[in-house]
């Protein structure tokens, strides 16, 4: 008996030193593929590794008939050499523009010539001669041009637009190089059969081309003042890695010197199965996905003789770093501390301590100083890389505020967690919230992207897929004193500071780009293997239009509206209150609601501790106008368990709303310094001051506001009043969450005021503008590009019309597979960013615009908008590229599904514009039986006839006034004209 007692207790205490069960790694079969998962994983993801080393990441989740594919090298811009900079970045353009077997018609004949082009690229590099260097170049033109006349250019765009593919993209990182893509579940096979061809081999086909549109991405970085401070941080965190002595994008001196030898051998490195994942979320079936896969990647060769990255040791930074960097934006400051990579526990902390300190709600720089107002604005956030993270924290003064006073006032928050001084339930707080925003992730139409985004970092991070399935396990674990203790090791005078000063950039430089011929684009020719792609059968998805009937319930709650949509697969909820007016009632209702709220308490509450109970519930609220101040949306969000509470304390805080006169003294100093601080953007003077003025004229909703002076006279009790007054406006609800009909409408007859006491107040209603005759409206701002804007108003909204509108824009302006981008960026390297698009009006009373940007270096300006308007005016008509619109539109629609929000959002829209359906099938059926001449026809009828103004924005020195004459009367609008203040 003795004997038996004594073994059940060595036993016990065994099991009880055993590590959690919880979550397990356990390893799977099915057929002849092996697989693992972890318990209790919620994504159930798994996780193969076929026999040469691909990494095959697979999740299944059925919110829509479509798949989020991401394929991960992982190798960035670290992994450059140093004697060649960007080279990952430019390697991931080239992945763009096919293989041997599409991208060409000939391809031996075109590799003779593109042999010929890489071996001029080398000589090129060598040359510092500037007139050898041109003949060289011009030689490269030359050759490029007769090897262009083999290629197909953006084929393999045409056949991810050819599947319904959407979001087609890519990026480079430090860490990684990342292929991104959403395509319908049906079109799973040949996309692979697609993927399979594209990353065994690369084609470095029109080139020259395409570094003239990296040159232009590099002249948009040296155009943001953003980046400058990024680069100016790494610089001197980093001092001896890679992450702060190279740029992923590569520096100037690199660029004029490219070498297509070196981005082969890079390829030929890197790009192999056993440095590789493909990484899936969405409607798939685990067996047949991971078969196809390795039908298509399992031939990949794998490169035994990887290199191993070794992290580069920096020494620790013994004392703070201060450092400058100048240009025409606001001045802010930017601190980082320096901590180990995503890999380490330092990450965890970090983390945790940033959501302490900005949490957008009740973190310590949430309340301390932007609930204060003691700065324009601050916050934080922490910069994820594999070998060291960054903790940086940010801030914009106020009028009269030094850069060193805000950087003082972020510290000393700081220097509040060293010393603990942070509410204990404030960190159980802030691990709900990072809970929360998971499963809004999920809640999100773009939940399958957010999932195998983790996958990639796991991967490219080298972090077991366990660790991220126990991350909130292991952040519930970790204490107030662990944190505590943990800032005071590490938070000291060991970091960097730069300061962001108005003036001109002493360092400022540009890419010189050399003058290429255009190249021609094929756009009819087709190789065979795009042929077989085309003629391969699919079994088709029916699509799925919205019935407004039935997928949401209407009915009212005293005199409200309720348009409800149930949430069966979370504890979310959202609920808004939506007002059919906003700032064209008055100016004051936005900033009331939308700034001032932000600062009011109650007769029980003051502003900061509302803001925690608010937090302390996961509940948060806010307020926005739309753009055109026609209607106004007070939204509240967070857990369905806390419905009726978070309900309870904002219906108080609207009802006891208070405020103060010092508050709002603050608010008014803070808004004209922000104001002050747009007239230094040029985003803010681009889109909201010129494009509104061609549109709306002299008064349009960016400028109908209160005056400084105006401002200057405010009372607090004047935004209380209309904040009290609000929810008496006649108003209509949106409510997503899992309560019943009668549940929720005992909670808001509860808490809210169902009756109207007050009537719509008389609003002002913006009209669209015609123009007599073209214009030229252009405003100076110190930078390397010009960013140019052709506008035409068209027709009035006419539903009728949807579905050619639809199908123009696919094939003009959408993507690469476009008009526009294949003829100004492919085959004349004009732009970067080029986009067009015939924009329907959200009201149905607004007109039809044609909208075309292209940003590019100043001296191109007379070329690319010759080549715009050729393009406008003068459609180029092509069978196949419209095949390829019409099949793109039809499988996208086939193979989307309109969930959850986004049925509100679609409900609302459509009774805008007058309908009582979805759009969406009117579409469908059309398009089907639409031919080219259908487009032409519309192109003819509507867009050839439309007059276009233009918007610009540039350095004056480099703009050519001349040119722009000749498009119509020249304009220049200051910032002051153009906002009033």
């Amino acid at each position: 008996m003795k004997n038996n007692l004594f073994f059940l207790l060595c036993l016990f205490l065994l099991i009880q030193c055993q590590p959690s069960e919880k979550f397990r790694t356990i390893t799977h079969s099915s057929g002849k593929y092996s697989y693992e998962t972890i318990t209790n994983d919620p994504t159930n993801t798994r996780i193969y590794t076929l026999d040469n080393g691909l990494k095959v990441y697979l999740g299944k989740f059925e919110n829509s008939p479509r798949i989020h594919v991401f394929t991960a090298i992982k190798a960035g811009g670290k992994n450059d050499p140093a004697d060649n900079t960007g080279l990952a970045h430019y390697l991931e353009h080239m992945m763009f523009k096919g293989t041997d077997q599409f991208g060409t018609q000939n391809y031996a004949e075109e590799k003779i010539l593109l042999d010929s082009i890489e071996g001029l690229f080398n000589h090129y590099a060598t040359l510092n001669d500037v007139k050898k260097r041109k003949e060289v170049y011009a030689q490269i033109d030359a050759i490029s041009n007769k090897a262009a006349e083999h290629a197909i250019p953006n084929e393999y765009d045409k056949m991810i637009s050819l599947l319904g593919g959407k979001g087609l993209n890519a990026y480079t990182t430090d860490d990684r190089t990342v292929y991104t893509v959403d395509i319908p579940s049906n079109e799973l096979e040949r996309f692979l059969t697609l993927e399979g061809a594209r990353f065994k081999k690369i084609v470095n086909r029109l080139f020259h081309t395409e570094l003239e549109a990296v040159y232009e991405e590099k002249n948009r970085s040296l155009d943001n003042d953003y980046w400058k401070v990024y680069e100016s941080m790494y610089k001197h965190i980093f001092p001896n890695h890679p992450y702060g002595q190279q740029t992923v994008i590569g520096t100037i001196e690199h660029l004029k010197n490219p070498s297509i030898t070196a981005i082969k051998d890079y390829f030929d490195t890197y790009y192999r199965p056993n440095n590789a994942a493909i990484c899936m979320s969405g409607d798939l079936d685990y067996d047949k996905t991971i078969a196809l896969i390795d039908e298509h990647f399992g031939d990949w060769e794998r490169n035994d003789n990887l290199p191993r990255w070794e992290t580069i040791e920096e020494a620790p930074i013994s004392a703070v770093v201060e450092t400058e960097v100048f240009g025409p934006q606001e001045e802010r400051i930017s601190i980082g501390f320096r901590f180990d990579g995503t890999h380490s526990e330092e990450h965890t902390k970090i983390t945790l301590i940033d959501y302490l300190l900005n949490n957008a709600s009740a973190g310590l720089i949430d309340l301390n100083l932007m609930q204060q107002q003691k700065v324009l604005q601050a916050g934080s956030f922490v910069n994820d890389l594999n070998d060291y993270s960054i903790h940086t924290f940010y801030g914009t003064p106020k009028g009269g505020q030094s850069l060193e006073e805000v950087q003082e006032l972020i510290l000393a928050q700081i220097d509040s967690i060293k010393q603990g001084k942070f509410d204990p339930w404030l960190l159980e707080a802030v691990v709900n919230d990072l809970k929360k925003s998971e499963m809004e992730k999920d809640d999100s139409d773009r939940a399958n992207y957010f999932r195998a985004n983790e996958m990639v970092l796991a991967f490219t991070n080298d972090t077991p897929w366990k660790k991220r399935v126990t991350y909130f396990d292991e952040i519930s674990r970790i204490t107030k004193e662990d944190l505590v203790n943990f800032a005071q090791a590490h938070y000291k005078d060991n970091y960097v500071v730069v300061k962001k000063r108005n003036g001109e950039d002493p360092n400022s430089r540009k890419v010189e780009k050399p003058k290429i011929t255009k190249v021609p684009l094929n756009r009819d020719a087709k190789s065979p293997f795009h042929q077989k792609i085309a003629a391969q059968e699919v079994e088709k998805l029916q699509p799925k239009f919205l019935d407004f009937n039935k997928d949401l319930s209407h009915y009212t709650i005293g005199e409200i509206p309720v348009i409800h949509i149930d949430n069966p697969d979370n504890d979310l909820f959202s609920l808004t209150y939506i007002f059919d007016f906003g700032n064209n009632a008055d100016p004051k209702i936005g900033m009331a609601l939308g700034d001032f709220l932000d600062f009011v308490g109650t007769n029980e509450y003051t502003p900061e501790e509302i803001k925690q109970e608010f937090y302390k519930l996961g509940s948060q609220y806010s307020a926005r106008s739309s753009r055109n101040g026609d209607r106004l949306f007070i939204t509240l969000k967070g857990l369905n368990e806390h419905f009726d509470a978070s309900l309870a304390l904002f219906e108080h805080l609207l009802e006891q709303a208070t405020g103060s006169n010092d508050a709002m003294e603050k608010l008014v100093d803070r808004t004209i310094k922000r104001r002050q601080d747009n007239l230094k953007n040029k985003g803010h003077i681009l889109w909201n001051g010129l494009y509104n003025h061609v549109v709306y004229g002299e008064q349009h909703p960016q400028n109908r506001i209160l005056s400084n002076k105006a401002l200057k006279e405010l009372k607090a009790e004047e935004f209380t009043t209309i904040i009290k007054n609000m929810t008496s406006f006649p108003h209509k609800m949106s409510y997503y969450g899992n309560f019943s009909q009668a549940k929720l409408s005992n909670s808001i007859k509860k808490h809210h005021t169902i009756t109207f006491e007050q009537e719509k107040p008389e609003t002002h209603n913006y009209k669209q503008v015609d123009h007599d005759r073209p214009k030229v409206y252009w405003s100076h701002y110190d930078m390397v590009q010009t960013e140019m804007i052709l506008l035409a108003k068209a027709f009035p909204y006419d539903a009728t019309k949807t579905a050619v509108i639809t199908l123009f824009n696919e094939y003009f302006g959408g993507g690469m597979n476009s008009i526009v981008f294949q003829e100004i960026r492919e085959a004349q390297g004009l732009a970067y960013s080029v986009f067009s698009n015939f924009s329907q009006p959200r009201k149905k009373e607004d007109s039809n615009y044609l909208f075309s940007y292209v940003g590019i270096q100043a001296d191109k300006q007379e070329e690319a908008l010759s080549s715009m308007f050729t393009l406008i005016d003068d459609l180029p008509h092509s069978q196949q590229a419209f095949d390829i619109a019409k099949k793109a539109i039809l499988n996208k629609l086939e193979s989307e599904r309109i969930n959850k929000l986004g049925i509100i959002d679609t409900y609302l829209l459509a009774q805008d514009r007058g309908l009582n359906y979805d759009i969406r099938k009117d579409i469908y059926t059309t398009v089907k039986e639409m031919q080219l001449e259908d487009l032409l026809a519309f192109h003819r009828e509507n867009i050839k006839p439309l007059d276009h103004n233009i918007v610009l924005i540039g350095h004056r020195d480099k703009i050519d006034l001349n040119n722009l004459g000749q498009y119509g009367e020249v304009i220049e609008l200051s910032q002051e004209e153009l906002f009033g203040y």
